[in-house]
């Protein structure tokens, strides 16, 4: 069965290239504006993987991944950050809000793809 990843992005494009990466290797995508549309999505779904970005209106990246930790079901779930945040102060807030990794934009369609089978196992 496919496995089911939410893309959260503020930035339409940003999510059509991650879910048309994504999609050509058989994933399911669902795709949210912010981090408020995206906890609105994750209740009833069965999600996989999580690929956020961080600076986002509404809800930012660090602060969906901490809710998202707070659920059961999340607590193991990879959540990827995406983003063209690169400093390490940042890299260190969101491994310790429970980030899985860190990708800086712009990104290589093949490095996402990397990333995700590694940590989809």
């Amino acid at each position: 069965m496919a496995k089911t990843i939410l893309t959260v992005d503020d930035s339409a494009s940003i999510r059509q290239m991650v879910k048309f990466t994504l999609s050509k290797e058989g994933y399911n995508i669902i795709e949210a504006c912010d981090g408020k549309d995206a906890l609105s999505k994750v209740g009833s779904a069965s999600i996989d993987m999580v690929v956020t970005d961080l600076n986002m209106p509404n809800m930012d990246g660090i602060t969906l991944i901490r809710e998202l930790r707070k659920l059961p079901k999340f607590k193991f779930i990879p959540i990827i950050m995406l983003t063209t945040e690169s400093q390490d102060s940042k890299k260190a807030e969101g491994k310790s809000a429970g980030a899985t990794g860190w990708i800086v934009k712009p990104f290589k369609p093949e490095q996402l793809i990397t990333v995700t089978k590694k940590v989809l196992r």
